[in-house]
């Protein structure tokens, strides 16, 4: 009997000594999780998710810059309490688990954005609510967040969101450039841009009333992913 435990013992020590090391925090794998929502992978470029907003939203820089702060806090902080739920989550219902977790933090969005500032409260109301459908967060809940640990999948919420942020935010500027002849409007880096010009020139320069309609969106959305995909050589199969 001794001689069964001493064996178990060394067994056990041989285990210890052989354990794997814990990843890095930024490992190459981790990075990725951030990296690739940003270009290769992009849901709204690459995996055409989110349009509805990113063709609402984008008139002016402010609101689309406000829009883009709210989704990157509700996909981290949903991908972080689902995946810490994951292995509480009964399969049957967890598609209404994950709507009621997104449903709450964008009420909490909702209402500091009526506290704080109201003005844009009327501008992105209905907006904000239907983050709730947006299907980037959902798809992360219910592809990464469910099979992922929590520091990962605060990763990919990040990675997520800053790649549709960074879109929508480039469509805007563009819209807003193009179509009203000014940038930043509302922000203490408003500039009119066109006025200037025109100032110097001697004459009036004409803005693209077409940018602030909604076919402007497509217009630039479609350029800015013809451009990414030649760049990157991806192929829709």
């Amino acid at each position: 009997m001794s001689t069964e435990v001493v064996e178990v013992a060394e067994e056990s020590v041989v285990a210890l000594k052989t354990k794997e090391p814990a990843e890095p925090l930024l490992s190459k794998r981790r990075r990725r999780i951030v990296s690739d929502p940003l270009n290769e992978d992009n849901p709204i470029t690459v995996q055409v998710l989110g349009i509805c907003s990113a063709l609402a939203v984008t008139v002016q820089f402010k609101p689309t810059m406000i829009m883009s702060i709210a989704v990157i806090f509700v996909i981290v902080f949903s991908n972080l309490i689902t995946s810490l739920m994951r292995k509480m989550i009964p399969n049957r219902i967890r598609i209404i688990v994950q709507l009621a977790i997104i449903a709450t933090l964008v009420t909490l969005v909702s209402e500091v954005l009526k506290a704080y500032s109201y003005d844009m409260y009327k501008v992105l109301g209905a907006y904000v609510g239907l983050i709730i459908t947006n299907c980037i967060v959902m798809g992360r809940l219910e592809a990464f967040a469910m099979a992922n640990k929590p520091y990962d999948s605060i990763l990919d919420g990040f990675g997520s969101g800053f790649g549709y942020a960074w879109i929508i935010l480039v469509v805007a500027f563009f819209r807003e450039l193009l179509g009203g002849g000014t940038v930043f409007v509302g922000t203490p880096l408003e500039f009119d841009l066109y006025g200037s010009l025109g100032g110097l020139l001697g004459t009036t320069l004409k803005t693209n009333g077409l940018l602030v309609d909604s076919i402007g969106a497509f217009m630039i959305l479609g350029i800015i992913i013809w451009v990414q995909r030649t760049k990157n050589g991806y192929v829709e199969h």
